[in-house]
């Protein structure tokens, strides 16, 4: 096990934790948002002194790749590099879409064994960023940005339970209304909940480039197909 500084920021949410022989040892939230560039600093400022006055030596950062707000992003990204350069510790990148659907199943929200998870970033009118995965979480589609109708997930529907969280989920169930659709409400990307993911980097020596590590911004489903994430 490694100890981990978390920063999480690719919503309106701010909020770092540190984790350490897997377990959350430190958290700061901020839901006022968005207030990036006022309440990251302090909270970073303040995980350090934590680590430093309990001479635990930090291993790594895990910040959020994306998708997610493009000022939110670049400056968690930012601020982690940053702490990486400084510190000389590794950096890990964490999807946004798929963090969201650690605490669905740390919580154990979900009881059948071959549901569908679909978690969604809200964008404009009834566009989503959204992302499907098994129970496990593989990979079933890749992200994409979807203009939400009752057919636009009607494929996974069909085959059986399909669970939607994230705050682009809530103002999609009317539109889907299907008897296999579930709502899992109050789902954000929180910074406590990455170190399941972050550690299994580390396990797996995926570790970001720092030099050259840029988020995954909303933008770039315009500009170019969605790159391969975890």
């Amino acid at each position: 096990m490694s100890c981990i500084l978390n920063i999480e920021t690719s919503t309106d949410v701010c909020s770092v934790a540190i984790s350490n022989d897997g377990e959350c040892i430190f958290n700061k939230e901020d839901h006022s948002g968005p207030n990036h560039a006022v309440k990251l600093g302090v909270f970073v400022d303040e995980a350090l002194s934590f680590i430093d006055n309990h001479a635990i030596p930090l291993d790594a950062v895990a910040v959020s790749c994306g998708p997610g707000s493009y000022t939110g992003l670049r400056i968690g990204a930012s601020m982690a590099k940053g702490i990486c350069y400084g510190r000389g510790v590794k950096l890990i990148g964490i999807p946004t879409l798929k963090l969201l659907a650690v605490p669905v199943l740390l919580q154990e929200k979900i009881k059948e064994e071959d549901a569908y998870l679909v978690p969604m970033l809200d964008a404009r009118r009834m566009e989503v960023y959204a992302q499907v995965f098994s129970r496990s979480l593989k990979e079933v589609r890749t992200i994409q940005a979807d203009d939400v109708t009752k057919d636009t997930y009607k494929e996974y529907l069909d085959q059986k339970p399909v669970y939607f969280f994230g705050n682009g989920a809530a103002k999609c169930m009317e539109v889907i209304n299907h008897p296999n659709a579930q709502l899992i409400k109050n789902i954000e990307p929180l910074a406590k909940n990455m170190f399941p993911l972050a550690e299994k980097c580390i396990a797996e020596e995926k570790f970001e480039d720092v030099a050259y590590f840029v988020p995954f911004y909303l933008k770039d489903f315009v500009a170019k197909k969605p790159k391969k994430l975890l």
